[in-house]
Formats: structure tokens, C-alpha cells, sequence
């Protein structure tokens, strides 16, 4: 087995992860998280909020997991949010075309799909299932569509990201934050795609957890107050200029900043924050780089893209989190559809005389004339040139609908005026977080196999073990008695209670041997064992067994619960925890 099986055996075997809809046969990309992938996952999710909501201040929302077509009409995942299909003329089976040739070409997904039919006939590509003969590809679009409302209802869509609510509510979140930029939002919840072919496990799913930030910042001046946090960091950065010479840089923030290869500051920062997120959780560091996106890759609207990227056994490296400066695409494509203004008003720090071009219809004579319209067709009014202005007919498009204005009933002169401040367009700094992706990645880098002492020291055996990070773990502590004798039993639920009271994540095992109890702990990633046995019983002390070293020490039970805090949370040496065994 490589190691990829191995960790998935191990999360299935332990109650990390099961295949969902086992008892019908299972359908690919969907997983159901057990009782203990359920708490790691939660205790990434929490430490990602405590990262972004609690010490970087951007509040959560929590908006619909269905959205209204308009809303993706306008972020252009109706239109454009597709992968190529390609299908098997022979079994049916259905490929990401961009898959079978990735082999074969640097950069397959910046390929069109007449570029991919061409790679495919040119090297022979066959059906991977039945060797079959693949037809051409097409476009397949991604979302999960849905009706609200009985009837026809009203056409949804299975959000395909979180991003786009905290987009819809960014006049809300405006006043929320007394229009002061930078502000952000976050949120955490399911997103939803209907891969082609989802064949890598967790990696990639058809339903599955994001956690985003949306910052608004200036356009104007992208630097981070902050920024001294993180200058001084190393990191593992695959630059689009490195990946023409096949070499990662390891590099400061403050310097990749200064040589240009990372556009601004702010989004160095974000960089440096999501290095310091995974390697707190356990992402191996040496594992772990920052790939900037190509030239040919790099959407069209943004100025600098950046992915963390992990490093696995089997798949390779895996993208767990996009960084990108997405300039004001998304609030002009929101204002656009939706027709309103999603800007705010900054005050300048004096008033300026400004020489303006000011348009004045009549609104008086344009109400009798256009009726419900007036509004439209002045405000369109106010957006024509003078030059338009001073046709013999002046004509406005509202909506694919002409209207012809007189002359007569339009005002317009160039004024000079004192303004205190201007409407702007913020830009917004996207960093957006594949938390099953990340789950796995944690799970594979803490896991490993090692042969240790037996029973005897005279053999060896083997030892599966999680080096999980402690405040990461689903079970941080294991209450052990010795045997299941009433005298240790008491004792031993006293200091569950302790520990539970105190926070900790705690678990009760009282089946089979203690041998076998330690090691099934360590498969779990539990950091610290608490072993009550008859000593305990005569001097008020238990064993702590330390997980990676298997050391143990003697320590009294008055006070356990904080000192295992302490080791768990403050980094307390396990060594100064008690008396050496």
C-alpha cells in the first residue's frame, strides 16, 4: 500500500472518514466525516477562524448555500464556470480532457478544447477505463441546478463558492464597518460542483467545505500595516518566472515584495498568514510552497494569483488555497446586473475644487414624457458626452430600449465645485481555503509507521502513529484505569471531568490491554495518555504517557487539568510534567 491507502484505511478503520451512501453501493465525490474526522475538522475550522475572524477582525456571515440564477449570471459561473468533457465512444465513461493530456503538455488547462482535441488524436489518447476511442470535448458546466419554489418556481443554483455572498452583502458589511477600508468578511460552509470524474478521494468532491475572507482594501494603496509580521518570513515560493526554470526560491516576504515577483504588500501578508494557518495545523513546512499563476493562467481580472500548495504521497502537489487580488471585478459585475452602486464614499482629508462636466435634465418635462422611465433616461442622460449632448436628437438606450430626448429639456455646463470626498470601487483580497483538502494533507503529514521496542525490548514491532498538533487533535487526552476495578473507575471519571471542564477534548478507554489501549491512541493522534492504576490509589498520582516519545512521567492529580492544558496549548515541556518512569 502507499501511503495514500494507508492513511485512508487507517481514517476509515478509526472513524475519520467513511464513503457516503456505503449502504447503497456509494457514488464517487462525496464523503461522510466520522465522529473523529468530524472534531479535526472542526478544530481546523476553528483555528482558521480564530486566525481570520478573532486576531485579523473580519467578522463571519452565513448566507444561502442556494442562490438565485442572477447572482451567478453576474460572477459568470453561468456562462463560464465549466470544465471540458471528454466521453468514451466505447464504455460512455466521461474525463476531464485537460486530465488525459496533463502528462503531455506543460499547462493543460489553459488549452482550448480544439487545442485538447488535437493533443488527444496527435499522442493516441485512449479511454483509461476500456482503451476505447475518446469523442471530442465539451464544455460541461459545474453547478448544481435546482428550482425554488413549486411549479416552474424561480431558477437556483447550488452555490460552487462561499465568495459570492459576502459580494451581494457588501453594502451591508459597508456600514457595518462605517465604510473604513480595509474591511473583510469570512465565511465557512459547503460549496457545491459537479466534477467530471472525482477519482482522488477527499481531494476532490462534489460536495464540499471552503473557508474564504473577502478584504476590501484601497486600490490605491495596497500596503498592510502589518506587514512587519511576516517580512522577515521564508517561504517556498514557485514564482511564474521560477517555473520556467523548474527551481522553487525560498525567499522573505519583504524581499519578493521588493523585487516585484509579489505585487503589493497586502497581498504578501495574506501569503505569509496562510503559511503560518497550515504549518500551525501540521502541514509539513518542507512540504509546502506558494506557485504564482502563469501569465497564460491568470484571470483576466487579477493582478497577482498565488496557490498554496501541498506536497502528498500520491497525488502530487495539491492546491488547498487560492490568494488573489481580484481588483473590482466582482462589485462592477454585481453593480451591472443588479443596477446598483456598490462603492463607497471616502472623505478627503481636505475639500478639492474640482471643474466638472454636469448634466441637468429637466426632470419636470421628462416625468409627462417618459413616465416610469424619467429616472432611467436621466440617469442615462448624465452619462452622455457634450458632444452627444449636442445632437439635434439626443438618444439613450435603457435596457435595449431607444428613446429620443429633446434638445430643449437638457441642461449642461462645466462647473467648478468644492467636494469633500469621492465614491470609490474597493478591490478585494481573496484568500479561499479547500478545508477537505487541508484535512487530508494534515492527516498524511502526520502519519507515519515505525518500528519500536515490543514487549519483551528484545523485538520489534510495528508502531502507526499521528503526530497530529496537539491543539488540533480530535482526542487530546485518553483517561486509561488499569483495569475496569470500581476503586480506579471513580478516580479515573473524576479526572475526566476535570479535564472536559477545563476545555480539553477527552476520551474514556477501558477496553483491553494497556499495550493495546496506548497504541490505539497513537493512531488516532491522541497527545497524552492518563494511565489510574493502584498507586494512584496510594498516593494520589497517574502516569502521562507522551505520544511521540511513548516517555512517561508521574504526576500528582491535584492540578492534572492544568498542567495538561499547558502542554497542549502553552507548550509546556512534557519532561517538567512530573517525575521520570
Amino acid at each position: 500500500m502507499d501511503k495514500y491507502e494507508q492513511v485512508i484505511e487507517l481514517a476509515k478503520r478509526r472513524g475519520f472518514l467513511w464513503n457516503s451512501f456505503e449502504l447503497y453501493g456509494g457514488t464517487a465525490g462525496f464523503y461522510d466525516y466520522g465522529p473523529l474526522g468530524s472534531t479535526l475538522k472542526r478544530r481546523i475550522e476553528q483555528i482558521w477562524r480564530e486566525t481570520y475572524v478573532v486576531q485579523e477582525g473580519y467578522m463571519e456571515i452565513e448566507a444561502p448555500t442556494i442562490g438565485i440564477e442572477e447572482v451567478f449570471v453576474a460572477s459568470g459561473h453561468v456562462g463560464g464556470f465549466s470544465d471540458p468533457l471528454c466521453e468514451c465512444k466505447n464504455c460512455g465513461e466521461a474525463f476531464r480532457a485537460d486530465h488525459l493530456v496533463d502528462k503531455i503538455v506543460a499547462v493543460a488547462d489553459a488549452l482550448s478544447n480544439e487545442e485538447l482535441d488535437r493533443v488527444i488524436r496527435e499522442n493516441n489518447v485512449k479511454c483509461p477505463e476500456c482503451e476505447g476511442e475518446l469523442g471530442e470535448p465539451y464544455e460541461f458546466n459545474l453547478m448544481f441546478k435546482t428550482d425554488i419554489g413549486p411549479g416552474s418556481g424561480r431558477q437556483g443554483y447550488m452555490r460552487p463558492e462561499t465568495a459570492q455572498g459576502m459580494f451581494i452583502d457588501f453594502l451591508r458589511l459597508a456600514r457595518f464597518y462605517r465604510e473604513k477600508l480595509p474591511f473583510g468578511a469570512t465565511q465557512i460552509g459547503k460549496s457545491y460542483r459537479n466534477e467530471i470524474s472525482p477519482r482522488q478521494g477527499v481531494i476532490r468532491l462534489r460536495e464540499f467545505t471552503q473557508a474564504e475572507a473577502e478584504i476590501f482594501i484601497d486600490p490605491n494603496d495596497k500596503r498592510h500595516s502589518n506587514f512587519s509580521r511576516f517580512a522577515d518570513t521564508a517561504v517556498n515560493l514557485y514564482s511564474d518566472e521560477a517555473q520556467d526554470k523548474g527551481a522553487v526560491e525560498k525567499m522573505t516576504l519583504g524581499e519578493a515584495v521588493e523585487k516585484g515577483i509579489i505585487a503589493h504588500e497586502f497581498l504578501a501578508y495574506q501569503i505569509g498568514l496562510t503559511n503560518h494557518f497550515l504549518q500551525r495545523i501540521g502541514v509539513a513546512g518542507d512540504k509546502l510552497r506558494f506557485r504564482q499563476h502563469m501569465k497564460d493562467e491568470m484571470a483576466h481580472y487579477a493582478i497577482d494569483c498565488w496557490d498554496a500548495e501541498i506536497e502528498t504521497d500520491r497525488f502530487g502537489w495539491v492546491e488547498v488555497v487560492g490568494i488573489a487580488d481580484r481588483t473590482d471585478f466582482d462589485l462592477k459585475a454585481h453593480a451591472a446586473v443588479s443596477k446598483t452602486e456598490l462603492s463607497i464614499y471616502r472623505e478627503y482629508s481636505e475639500p478639492k475644487m474640482v471643474t466638472q462636466f454636469v448634466v441637468k435634465p429637466n426632470m419636470g418635462k421628462l416625468g409627462p414624457l417618459f413616465k416610469g422611465k424619467a429616472k432611467n433616461v436621466a440617469e442615462a442622460l448624465k452619462a452622455l458626452s457634450q458632444e452627444e449632448l449636442e445632437q439635434d436628437n439626443i438618444t439613450v438606450i435603457i435596457d435595449g430600449e431607444e428613446f429620443t430626448v429633446p434638445k430643449d429639456i437638457v441642461d449642461f455646463a462645466e462647473e467648478t465645485v468644492k467636494i469633500s470626498g469621492e465614491n470609490i470601487i474597493p478591490h478585494v483580497i481573496e484568500p479561499s481555503y479547500g478545508i477537505d483538502r487541508i484535512f487530508y494533507s494534515t492527516m498524511e503529514h502526520a502519519f507515519e509507521e515505525e518500528m519500536v521496542a515490543g514487549k519483551e525490548d528484545t523485538e520489534e514491532e510495528a508502531r502507526i502513529v499521528m503526530r497530529l498538533k496537539k491543539e488540533v487533535a480530535p482526542v487530546q487526552v485518553a483517561i486509561l484505569p488499569l483495569l475496569t476495578r470500581e476503586e480506579l473507575i471513580g478516580p479515573a471519571k473524576s479526572i475526566e471531568v476535570q479535564l472536559k471542564q477545563k476545555g480539553l477534548l477527552v476520551s474514556y478507554d477501558d477496553s483491553g490491554t494497556i499495550g493495546r489501549r496506548y497504541r490505539r491512541n497513537d493512531e488516532i493522534g491522541t497527545p497524552y495518555s492518563i494511565t489510574i492504576d493502584y498507586d494512584t490509589l496510594e498516593d494520589n498520582t497517574v502516569t502521562i504517557r507522551d505520544r511521540d516519545s511513548m516517555k512517561q512521567v508521574r504526576a500528582p492529580i491535584d492540578g492534572i487539568a492544568d498542567l495538561v492544558y499547558e502542554m497542549i496549548y502553552m507548550n509546556k515541556d512534557f519532561e517538567s510534567a512530573g517525575k521520570a518512569l
